[in-house]
């Protein structure tokens, strides 16, 4: 099994991060984004994440020891109303190429450690409702589902897909 690391990601991280983002977007089935994004659209959304909202990378040694990133995830802005300051959006995206590996369970425990640490109340996370992977995610870490919105967003592929809605109390 591979060794994995965790940290917040920074400027030398966009281009990966872009990648494996844009590789989920063609791919279909797990964002609403019709296209690919370009760095700059990245990056702008990687500054846009101020304390305590933060992206993340996860990552692991290639077989010459050097860190390559194999995923990324954020805690972003529910909804922006002081009302609703400690409740955070999660999403976590894996290399296609590590997705069934544990990375996403990984990155996910270290998602919710942030959340504790940055003191949030509520995490939410918004995902395709056929999205068997994440759901399954969402259930092993006891989120609870409190939503469902029917044909509410279409993917890449033209493929219009239901919304579920979780969260977790922290």
């Amino acid at each position: 099994m591979s060794e994995y690391s965790y940290r917040i990601a920074t400027q030398n991280d966009i281009q990966a991060i872009t990648d494996i983002y844009n590789a989920a977007v063609i791919r279909g089935g797990s964002s609403a984004d019709i296209t690919p994004r370009t760095y700059e659209q990245r990056k702008a959304w990687v500054e846009s994440h101020h304390d305590p909202y933060a992206v993340f990378v996860t990552e692991t040694a290639d077989d010459d020891g050097e860190r390559q990133i194999i995923g990324f995830s954020a805690l972003s802005v529910f909804y922006d109303r002081a009302g609703y300051d400690g409740v955070t959006d999660l999403a976590y995206y894996i290399d296609p190429q590590w997705q069934g590996r544990g990375v996403g369970t990984y990155t996910l425990t270290k998602l919710l450690e942030e959340c504790r640490k940055r003191n949030m109340r509520k995490a939410c996370g918004i995902i395709f409702a056929d999205n068997a992977g994440s759901i399954a995610l969402m259930k092993w870490f006891g989120f609870t589902q409190f939503g469902l919105m029917p044909t509410a967003a279409t993917d890449s592929t033209g493929t219009m897909r239901d919304m579920s809605y979780w969260y977790l109390d922290l």
